[in-house]
């Protein structure tokens, strides 16, 4: 398996604008949220992109992108039926090939040397099939994120196999059906908003597609139903993901980039100094 193209989906109601929003990166430089998803991808070896966009906004996203980086193919989302028809948009530019798919409303820093993408594509690549990348999450946060359920994989640190994934379960349905041996009382394995997929996850979207011309379909449902009929694998990023779409979610993402950048003394600084100010 080897990974060229990625897809990137944008046309969702709520977070069309998000990655349209300017932070600074890690090494000082203003840079659009698409266009640090975009470096990132460049990084991890993509050579094209499709970029899901809503109607009307392909100049602005060209705009966000700036000028550099792979090949950028924009696709508007017209008669839109949710994050899984979102994908099937990019059929065509994928063919049969493997690709990486990332979410808009997340921004996704790495702990390591090399960029979370690119951790995801070389498990991908090593094993030769699906892979969902994944974060622990506490039991409070599951009702936002698809999570999965599984065992993990002998001799392999931080990967499991799946045998199922609910979207957006409670609590209680999680305790039922989600609890992966070894983790931490409360957390469960959420979907980290980063995938390699295969063109069987395509497959499994067109049935849904086809099942009804007018009800939405996500992704997480298609990945359910692939990993009862051939391996999909989960990867424990090592890495967190912002999620720019809640509340200061922007706010905080800036924070933990500069917290790990080359300011942050200067941010550190600031931050005492309006604690000191608000406790007065």
């Amino acid at each position: 398996m080897t990974i060229r193209k990625a897809v990137i989906t944008a046309a969702g109601e709520q977070h069309a604008q998000l990655p349209l929003q300017s932070l600074v990166t890690a090494d000082g430089r203003d840079r659009t949220v698409l266009q640090t998803t975009i470096e990132q991808i460049a990084e991890s070896g993509i050579e094209e992109i499709a970029l899901i966009v809503r109607p009307g906004m392909s100049s602005a996203y060209l705009d966000a992108a700036g000028l550099t980086g792979p090949d950028l193919l924009i696709i508007e989302q017209h008669n839109p039926r949710g994050y899984g028809d979102a994908i099937l948009r990019a059929e065509e530019f994928l063919g049969d090939e493997p690709f990486l798919h990332l979410v808009s409303d997340h921004l996704f820093l790495s702990r390591a040397e090399k960029p979370c993408a690119r951790q995801l594509i070389e498990v991908a690549e090593q094993h030769d099939c699906c892979v969902c990348a994944i974060q622990p999450t506490r039991e409070n946060e599951i009702g936002s994120f698809g999570t999965v359920g599984g065992i993990p994989v002998a001799r392999e640190t931080g990967l499991y196999e799946v045998s199922g994934i609910i979207e957006k379960p409670t609590p209680t349905i999680a305790e039922q059906h989600l609890i992966v041996p070894g983790q931490r009382s409360g957390y469960y394995l959420c979907l980290f908003g980063m995938h390699v997929l295969t063109p069987s996850v395509l497959r499994e979207l067109r049935k849904r597609r086809d099942a009804s011309s007018n009800d939405v379909f996500n992704l997480s449902g298609a990945l359910n139903d692939l990993c009862q009929s051939e391996r999909c694998l989960a990867y424990s990023i090592n890495g967190t993901r912002c999620n720019i779409s809640q509340k200061y979610g922007l706010l905080l993402a800036q924070l933990a980039i500069s917290l790990n950048g080359q300011d942050r003394d200067l941010i550190l600084r600031e931050l005492v100094q309006l604690l000191a100010i608000q406790s007065q």
